[in-house]
């Protein structure tokens, strides 16, 4: 334990020093270190998740010293009408938003706006009187809530430890219904999302555990605050535009709207694959209000794009010759923010913004400790090696996905069994 939690504190010298500006297509595969015959397992485990029904589609993005190793697409973005995939198809990425979220807030911390433990109240009013549950009878509707040990914190919303969780028992009372965390059609704004979600009472004190939920909404809600300018705005002035990332967006241009993949859902391993339920979660992206800028899980995006934040953490904050965060700060990112907690079952800590992969991972197999990573509802995952200058990204579109653990984590575990 010694160990690791001095790695951690540590974490972020191993980020490059000499920063790859643009991800290139490596000269040979062998010459950046991987096995051709090894890589070749990627096409049969995808082949074979495709052929037996497992997954519609799968695009592929593997860089290492930002030479690209493996680039694919597998399927069909669309089955019913047999449209095969391509690298350049845009994916609904949801929770990956929230690294995004989570950069543009460190770039306003490194301008003075903020402290991490500044309390969320001194941005959001609507917090200050926000209440920790104590109990719930769902039979009387009755609540009793206490005021927490200690206020909300930015820092408690990037390490999602605030006690802000997604849909609970409460909503149906609180709001006549669940709350939208994932896409709306309707005319919303995030606003009116943080101030619902304000109105709820926490699920534990701030700081006592990992609860995941609407917290990085919150702080996308708070970069509006401080900036002055919409989260889409800050997104493509400050990020995207410098970044050179010209397929990740909230809500597509018509221009772009065709390479949309279709979205499905397989709630078990021996259902089929079908079109999604929700026609919000479906279209979002190219239909309705566009008015919600959910900096938790609104954005879309391709593999290759969103590569350029990974290869910017790797780099240590800089990339396509802009730095946009100082090394310092990356580092901090990747450092242990819920101490003795862990994320979910899987004995991993979590930083700003960030999984990181203990010694203990029961989910980061073979990835080198001190490795970065999280994923999204819709079934898309980025891991960074800092130990081995790596970046690997699996995207598809399916959920409820049954598959999920298995698509994700074989592809990480193909991924390193293929480094000489």
């Amino acid at each position: 334990m010694k160990k690791l939690l001095t790695f951690l504190l540590l974490a972020g010298i191993t980020f490059q020093t000499n920063a790859q500006q643009q991800l290139k297509p490596a000269a040979s595969v062998s010459a950046a270190g991987f096995s051709p015959e090894r890589l070749k397992r990627l096409d049969s485990f995808f082949n074979e998740a495709i052929k037996n029904g497992y997954a519609p589609n799968a695009v592929t993005f593997i860089a290492r010293n930002g030479q690209i190793v493996h680039h694919k697409a597998y399927g069909f973005s669309n089955i019913e009408k047999r449209i095969p995939a391509k690298t350049t198809d845009i994916f609904r990425i949801a929770s990956q938003t929230k690294l995004i979220t989570t950069i543009a807030m460190m770039m306003l911390y490194e301008q003075g706006k903020f402290f991490l433990d500044d309390p969320i109240a001194k941005y959001l009013p609507e917090f200050k009187d926000i209440q920790v549950l104590v109990s719930y009878d769902k039979t009387t509707g009755k609540i009793e809530t206490r005021a927490p040990k200690t206020p909300p914190t930015i820092r408690h919303l990037l390490s999602h430890s605030a006690g802000i969780g997604y849909g609970t028992e409460l909503d149906s009372q609180l709001f006549g219904g669940s709350m939208t965390y994932l896409s709306s059609l309707d005319a919303i704004t995030t606003e009116e999302i943080v101030k619902k979600v304000a109105k709820r009472p926490l699920s534990h004190d701030p700081g006592a555990q990992f609860t995941y939920g609407y917290n990085t909404d919150v702080a996308g809600r708070i970069v509006e605050v401080l900036s002055g300018k919409s989260l889409n705005d800050f997104f493509q002035d400050r990020i995207f535009t410098p970044l050179g990332m010209q397929d990740t967006w909230f809500y597509l241009p018509p221009s772009k709207a065709d390479r949309l993949v279709e979205l499905y859902a397989k709630p078990t391993m021996e259902s089929p694959i079908t079109l999604h339920a929700s026609e919000s979660n479906r279209k979002f992206p190219i239909a309705g209000k566009q008015t919600l800028y959910l900096g938790g899980a609104g954005l879309v995006s391709t593999a290759a794009d969103y590569a350029k934040v990974c290869q910017l953490i790797l780099n240590g904050g800089e990339f396509n010759h802009v730095r946009l965060l100082s090394r310092k700060t990356v580092a901090l990112m990747g450092r242990n923010q819920i101490g003795e907690s862990e994320v979910w079952d899987r004995h991993d800590k979590f930083g700003l913004g960030l999984q990181i992969i203990t010694e203990n991972s029961r989910y980061g197999d073979q990835a080198s400790v001190g490795s970065l990573t999280w994923g999204g509802a819709y079934c898309s995952e980025y891991t960074i090696d800092p130990e081995e200058k790596l970046i690997m990204l699996v995207f598809t579109n399916v959920s409820p996905y049954a598959y999920y653990g298995e698509f994700v984590r074989k592809f990480r575990i193909l991924a390193y069994q293929a480094l000489e």
